[in-house]
């Protein structure tokens, strides 16, 4: 790099081969000059009005110059010594200029960035450099603009975490000074309300100045401990606890102290982390809810997503979409049966446990807009585009036709049954009608005026409407208004103006004491019946404040006992709790938010450092970027070699893809509809894609497939069917595949498996169905070992330990167990979770764990991930309790260091990536991370109709 002014970007290369690199602001070393090397996390930019989020390599002292030491600690309360290389220079950190005082630093600005773009990923800019100019010519000098950089480019960053007994902060490090490293928030990344399980961490980090290469050698080693601490780090080539972190524009390299005990070292594992955010997935937008025996959601684009009835969030089904599918309406019948109407015309049954569609009967009427199910489950009522209301009958094994009630101009957008189940309310354009299902006449119809004192010219759409048992009428439109009704006399009793923008859907409690809508402005309004005074018998309905969960129309809401729900176009599930049955919980830890799906949805070629992205229509191949640069500690390297997308295979037919996975050695690449099961085999000269061909004749047995699995060496595909059942298939070269067996299930289920997990070995296969039951199996002898003893909460994540067999298997609620295969029981360390108790913090998390992955050099430490942390859980450690912060670095420095070492815990927690899709060790160093950034999403949506604007 060139040693030109330290507030200059480096560029090399012209056209696509420009790199741009950016220098971290590095604070003052002891033993060098001052003004050299440092990281500081300060909120503050320097005085010399750079953009913010770019800040000055150096503040002060000659470019290049490096110390050998790290600083020494400054009395509490007294100002550090100003830099002596020039006068009037920066200093070191110290207390904050106040405000109005010469050099006051200007506000900082978030950096320019392109989202979206092929390759786009999060630049890993500098903490704001905390020095403060004094008055005079001896002020920072730099430039006074400074241009943003080009969109960033894959990096690699080295930086050491602190871990296993004895590990704590130095005592002389300042405190401001933490590193903004993946296990670590400090002061640089402030932690939200969200994120409850930090704790402010204060270890420093220290530049090395001896060369390192980004992914040749290991780093060398630090400078002696201090005094006061039990001994040295040794090299990370021989006590491991570095972590890299892949994206950016360059490679930076962090090294963060650690101290270690007596005893032997427990590391937490050297990786390089490749950190990739070019996975463009868009989640569809959602259309309806409805609420029964579990909370049944349809998205715009014809998938079907089952969550569970506590409210958790937790997706434990799906039913892959379909591009002529458009369901338009929900609802529960009798015997849990769940059916859906869509724009198409027709009415389909869903089956529950095979995960399709069991059949679909026409409705008669052009697309259906409406569908509800009377209060005994078996009668479904279909409100259609010629403006007939339709009745079906609800048979043991299909429904039936029974009758149109009268036909009327405008289509129904809306429905409602009465408790009674004899009457039907139907919303319409400008109306509601009320039917007598009997005789099927109209008994009632009341005109919906758009505006109280408005003329006749706009129409009024009734997009929701709710039939209460007192014979009240609800009704939500598109002006803008909440309105109740007299079903008997058709007279208005009741009208709440709630926005100015349409008011979309409505829902009511069972108890019909609350009622939930929600607006095409995002926004979600509760109304409550309540007594007008303490002790009468009268009651109004009041409407409480507005809940702007949402960026875009809420085009779906459900009132639980304990909870309401939303879902809008901007694709999130909102579960937001009620604030009288939160019991005694702090709010943040009881929302839910839900964006992505609860599956996998990329998988990884872990010896060719493949990627494989499952879109709805096709699959895209990438290969992971490289650097060989090498350079000094702080300093940023480009990377040799971009990402690059090899291939993209589409899919035929309007099925959605519902699994796909490739092999470890990249050479397979499998995918499956809801119909179809597809095998390709690739041909890989240098990393590139040579050629690709398609595997034919798959045997029919093989579907309908929910999971697919390859095995560690690659021979074998593994197959999850309807029924409990696995298959197995050989690969043959060059391009072919063979039945071996069917692994069934002993109990017998009919419900599908959904998640699998096989041993490195290959001697053992775990399989999950939808019942929440875990089987293994032997592959050597294919047939059943044994059955993993019932837990009552479905299971998100399993994985075999390469090293001991041993299952370990995450639930929902955010229980852990570990299984022993070979002993065929819970083993000691999970029966001692189950004593002890997990963290309340950690059972509190609102994601399930997605994926779990082990440390090869490290069999005692487990790597967990779901969408909004990363954690590296040590079983060779005491677990916490609750009154010990999960990220302790800021407890322990209180405590000595015998004290200290007794302190630490099992969990090391990082949330700086997120939100994070996909995580798994490529190999012993390299670790590879996907996220998606909800602002990337968010900017390919379309703008909302209505967005309420600030004063209005």
């Amino acid at each position: 790099m060139s040693t030109g002014t330290p507030w200059q970007g480096e560029r090399a290369g012209t056209g696509s081969e420009a790199r741009e690199a950016w220098p971290l602001a590095c604070r003052p070393r002891a033993g060098g000059p001052r003004g050299s090397w440092r990281r500081s996390p300060s909120p503050r930019s320097c005085s010399a009005g750079l953009p913010g989020g770019f800040r000055p390599a150096r503040c002060c002292g000659e470019p290049g110059s490096l110390p050998a030491a790290p600083p020494a600690p400054t009395p509490p309360g007294r100002r550090p010594r100003p830099c002596k290389q020039r006068a009037g220079s920066c200093t070191a950190p110290g207390p904050r200029r106040q405000p109005g005082a010469q050099g006051r630093a200007p506000p900082r600005r978030p950096p320019e960035r392109g989202p979206n773009s092929p390759g786009h990923h999060d630049l890993h800019h500098a903490p704001p450099c905390e020095a403060r100019a004094a008055s005079g010519a001896g002020r920072c000098s730099a430039p006074a603009r400074l241009t943003a950089p080009p969109p960033p480019r894959p990096t690699v960053v080295w930086c050491h975490l602190p871990a296993g007994p004895g590990t704590g902060p130095r005592d002389r490090a300042p405190r401001r000074l933490c590193s903004c490293s993946a296990f670590c928030s400090g002061p640089c990344a402030p932690p939200r309300p969200s994120d409850r399980l930090f704790a402010p961490c204060p270890v420093a980090l220290v530049c090395s100045a001896a060369p390192l290469s980004a992914l040749g050698p290991s780093p060398p080693p630090l400078q002696a401990a201090p005094p006061g601490l039990p001994a040295t780090i040794e090299p990370p080539a021989a006590a491991a606890g570095a972590l890299a972190v892949t994206s950016g524009s360059g490679a930076r390299h962090f090294r963060l102290r650690r101290a270690r005990g007596r005893g032997p070292s427990r590391a937490m594992g050297e990786f390089e982390v490749h950190r990739v955010r070019f996975f463009a997935f868009l989640p569809s937008g959602v259309r309806c809810l409805a609420r029964g025996p579990a909370l049944a959601l349809a998205r715009l684009d014809g998938a079907l997503e089952l969550y569970g009835p506590t409210a958790s969030g937790f997706q434990e089904k799906a039913i892959p979409g379909h591009e002529a599918r458009a369901t338009q309406a929900l609802s529960w019948a009798a015997g849990g049966r769940l059916f859906g109407a869509d724009l198409g015309g027709d009415v389909a049954e869903y089956d529950l446990q095979k995960l399709r569609i069991k059949y679909t009967v026409d409705g008669f009427g052009g697309p259906i807009w409406s569908l509800a199910a009377d209060p005994g489950g078996t009668r479904l009522a279909i409100g259609c585009e010629d403006g007939s209301v339709k009745l079906f009958q609800v048979l043991p094994d299909k429904i039936q036709f029974e009758r149109s009630l009268d036909q009327q101009k405008g289509r129904i957008l809306s429905l409602s049954w009465h408790v009674s189940g004899t009457r039907i309310v139907a919303g319409s354009i400008n109306h509601l009608r009320v039917y007598n299902v009997d005789s099927g006449r109209i008994v009632q119809r009341i005109r919906v005026e758009r505006r109280l004192l408005s003329s006749h010219r706009r129409e009024c759409v009734v997009w929701g409407v709710a039939f209460l048992s007192d014979g009240t009428v609800v009704s939500a439109d598109s002006a803008g208004k909440v309105q109740f009704w007299d079903a008997d006399k058709g007279t208005l009793l009741e009208t709440h103006p709630v926005s100015s923008s349409a008011v979309l859907s409505l829902a009511v409690s069972e108890e019909e004491d609350s009622l939930v809508v929600g607006t095409s402005e995002g926004a979600v309004y509760q109304f409550q019946l309540l007594p007008v005074k303490r002790g009468s018998t009268e009651s109004r309905w009041v409407r409480t404040k507005p809940f702007q969960h949402h960026t875009h129309d809420v085009r779906a809401v459900a009132h639980s006992r304990t909870a309401l729900i939303s879902g809008g176009l901007d694709a999130q599930l909102v579960i937001r709790p009620l604030m009288e049955k939160m019991h005694g919980q702090g709010y943040e830890a009881v929302l839910r938010k839900v964006t992505f799906p609860h599956r996998r949805l990329v998988s990884c070629a872990r010896k060719a450092r493949l990627l494989l992205f499952q879109f709805p229509q096709h699959l895209e191949l990438w290969r992971l970027g490289a650097t060989n640069a090498a350079g000094r500690d702080g300093e940023v390297l480009p990377v040799s070699r971009d990402p690059e997308h090899l291939l993209q295979l589409k899919s035929k037919g309007p099925d959605h893809i519902c699994c796909s996975c490739i092999s470890p050695c990249g050479g397979w690449i499998a995918y499956a509809t809801a119909s179809r099961l597809h095998l390709h085999r690739l041909q890989l000269e240098n990393g590139s894609v040579v050629a690709i061909q398609r595997v034919p004749k798959l045997p029919k047995l093989l579907c309908p497939v929910y999971q697919l699995l390859y095995s560690a060496d690659s021979s074998r595909l593994f197959v999850a069917s309807d029924q409990g059942s696995v298959h197995v298939v050989q690969l043959l070269e060059p391009g072919g595949c063979k039945h071996l067996q069917t692994l069934c299930s002993p109990s017998g289920t009919a419900e599908a498996v959904q998640l699998l997990a096989v041993s490195a070995d290959g001697d053992w296969l775990a399989a999950t169905s939808s019942d929440w039951a875990i089987n293994i199996y032997s592959l050597q002898q294919f047939k059943h070992h044994c059955t993993v003893p019932a837990y009552n909460c479905p299971v998100t994540a399993i994985a075999i330990n390469p090293a001991t067999n041993h299952l370990v298997i995450a639930h929902s609620d955010q229980q852990l167990f570990e299984f022993s295969i070979p002993e065929r029981e819970y083993t000691a360390w999970s029966r001692g979770v189950q004593q002890h108790g997990l963290h309340k913090d950690w059972l509190e998390r609102d994601t399930p764990i997605a994926h779990i992955a082990f440390n090869p050099r490290q069999p005692t430490q487990l790597l967990l991930h779901d969408t909004h942390m990363l954690c590296i859980l040590d079983k060779s450690l005491p677990l916490p309790d609750d009154n010990t912060p999960l990220n302790n670095q800021a407890f322990l420095k209180q405590l000595s260091v015998k004290a200290r070492r007794g302190h630490a815990h099992a969990f090391k927690i990082c949330k700086k990536y997120q939100p994070l899709l996909f995580m798994d060790l490529l190999d012993e160093d390299c670790l590879v991370v996907v996220e998606r950034p909800l602002t990337d999403i968010q900017a390919q949506l379309p703008p909302p109709v209505q967005q309420k604007k600030f004063g209005t």
